[in-house]
């Protein structure tokens, strides 16, 4: 599973790139989102690697980002409870570890919003307009220090 974390923003974009980050769900700068490592996938994250951040994600992130900014339909915050009448697994952790497993997917639990609206990142960015390790944007081997960060 990867996660990718849009950093900037919609002023001149062009429109094959903007029509990758809108096919991504990625519609406003610090959007998330968590999609499967297939090649599709990983060619359109070539097309948009100048706007966003991306790297594999673990299950602890994945329950990190599942607790503190998981939404329900209504704005409601995702909880144990929820997870464990829907899916049959009794704590977000365990969903996470089977998300990243291949055992369960993210749309298993109805009515979660597939997009994670995160805070900008304590401390700031390095740079938006250079790829890692110098700035902020392409693939990160450690995305979960940039995911921590804005969570």
């Amino acid at each position: 599973m990867l996660a990718v974390v849009r950093l900037r923003g919609t002023i001149d974009v062009h429109g094959k790139i903007s029509e990758t980050l809108r096919l991504l769900r990625l519609h406003r700068r610090y959007n998330c989102v968590v999609i499967p490592d297939t090649p599709s996938y990983r060619g359109m994250l070539q097309v948009v690697k100048d706007y966003v951040a991306f790297g594999e994600i673990d299950h602890e992130t994945l329950a990190l980002l599942l607790r503190t900014r998981g939404r329900l339909e209504g704005n409601s915050r995702l909880t144990d409870e929820y997870v464990k009448e829907r899916t049959g697994y009794a704590t977000i952790e365990e969903f996470a570890k089977a998300v990243i497993e291949g055992k369960a997917k993210l749309s298993d639990l109805p009515r979660l919003k597939p997009v994670f609206r995160l805070h900008p990142p304590r401390k700031g960015l390095k740079n938006i307009k250079w790829h890692y390790p110098k700035g902020d944007l392409g693939y990160h081997k450690e995305i979960k220090n940039l995911l921590y960060r804005m969570r």
